[in-house]
């Protein structure tokens, strides 16, 4: 922790989470030290909200002048760097991540050595699709079926097993659609199956198995039944390191080329199915054991199921509309909850529709919302403009989003289609 930080007494709570590598759940007060691995914009956004509750914070990141570290102090050094994740330690009371891709071995020596409440296991759970599908039916939720692939001999009966289309992933890495085929005929299995493992052997050796080279080795891939689905939405729910949990309202979600590009709260489905989507999210976070956030996405179907697709263990882009249409936004309630603080009121205040800025956007955007905007007017719609601070921008790079307060969802998909930004 910095020496002139002013600190209020931290205060051990029994009984707490029991989290991997921590002690009990301690309640740490405004003027704490909160330590972030990684810098990017949900880092930034945590900062932002924790300083303006009184909390310190400081960042580990390796890219210079980090989103995170434009508003906080930054130790520049790569994830796996276990000087720097000792140095992010001694200067901090208590250590967040704020994106799953964080080295698992450095999160797991800082439970060891630091106070990490959200601990190492979830974190190896989440960094691979295989884990987190037998974690998520483990907790008695469902997930689309699924079958694990290490060859394309694998990946072919496991095709004719599921029923076409399905989609193929990679079990670790990829994000926005990186690292995942849709198959939608037989004929298309091999060059998914190049596409999602480049380089390896058609007919190589599965990886890890006896007689496996190094050219020839699979990574491990997952073969997804493509579920017919009516919608996307999600759930961000929080759990505090003493057990309190809460879930923010159900974002519809709606994707263009693989990217989030906007979320309709409150989502155009059934208030039963939203109350079934909050329970699942609930029951997962809980029987997780964890700290802090989980986003959690799922398909509904057209006869209401709900089946999840994936985890996130951090702040979500999906849940950026807290920020200015709840009561208590997702990044405030993370700080709450790794502080072990009561958590906030989730309640909607407005309808809202969160829509994302890319690089392609960003000019644009700025320009609409820092000038009178006649169509904002007409429709009664009021844009807030969030804008990350990364240094470059490219096209199908997430550079901000803007809140679209209105009395009616569909007034905010009307400002998007008539504002003609997102065209491109």
């Amino acid at each position: 922790m910095r020496p002139e930080a002013q600190k209020l007494p931290a205060a051990d709570v029994a009984g707490g989470a029991g989290t991997s590598g921590s002690a009990a759940a301690r309640t740490l007060l405004p003027g704490a030290t909160i330590g972030v691995l990684g810098g990017g914009q949900l880092g930034r956004m945590l900062a932002l909200a924790g300083s303006a509750m009184g909390y310190r914070f400081v960042a580990l990141d390796p890219a210079p002048d980090a989103p995170c570290g434009q508003v906080t102090p930054q130790i520049t050094a790569a994830y796996n760097d276990r000087d720097a994740a000792r140095e992010l330690a001694r200067r901090s009371d208590v250590i967040t991540y704020e994106f799953e891709n964080v080295d698992a071995g450095v999160a797991a020596l800082l439970a060891e050595e630091s106070y990490v409440p959200q601990g190492s296991a979830l974190l190896y759970t989440t960094q691979h699709r295989l884990r987190e599908k037998a974690a998520i039916e483990a907790a008695g939720v469902p997930v689309a079926p699924y079958r694990k692939v290490g060859s394309l001999a694998e990946l072919e009966a496991a095709a004719a097993e599921l029923g076409l289309p399905c989609v193929l992933k990679t079990a670790t890495g990829g994000y926005d659609g990186k690292g995942q085929a849709v198959i939608r005929e037989a004929a298309e299995l091999e060059a998914a199956f190049r596409q999602v493992a480049p380089g390896a052997a058609v007919a190589g050796t599965p990886a890890g198995e006896a007689g496996a080279s190094t050219a020839a080795a699979v990574p491990e891939l997952v073969l997804e039944k493509f579920v017919a689905f009516q919608c996307e939405i999600s759930v961000v729910a929080a759990r505090s390191a003493s057990g309190e949990v809460k879930s923010f309202p159900p974002a519809e979600n709606i994707h263009v080329n693989n990217i989030l590009h906007l979320s309709i709260v409150p989502a155009r489905v059934p208030e039963e199915i939203q109350r079934r989507a909050c329970e699942l999210a609930e029951r997962l976070i809980t029987g997780l054991n964890a700290v802090g956030l989980l986003a959690v996405e799922m398909f509904v179907t057209e006869d209401g199921e709900l089946f999840v697709n994936e985890l996130a263990p951090r702040p979500h882009n999906s849940g950026h509309y807290t920020m200015d249409a709840c009561a208590t936004s997702q990044f405030e309630q993370h700080v709450r909850a790794i502080t072990n603080l009561p958590l906030g009121d989730t309640t909607l205040l407005t309808p809202v529709v969160m829509v994302n800025v890319l690089g392609q956007h960003l000019e644009g955007a700025v320009n609409t919302v820092s000038a009178y905007d006649e169509i904002a007017n007409k429709l009664g719609v009021t844009p807030k403009l969030h804008i990350y601070g990364k240094t470059e921008s490219k096209n199908g790079r997430k550079m901000g989003h803007i809140n679209l307060l209105c009395k009616d969802t569909e007034d905010g998909l009307s400002w998007v289609e008539q504002s003609n930004l997102w065209r491109n």
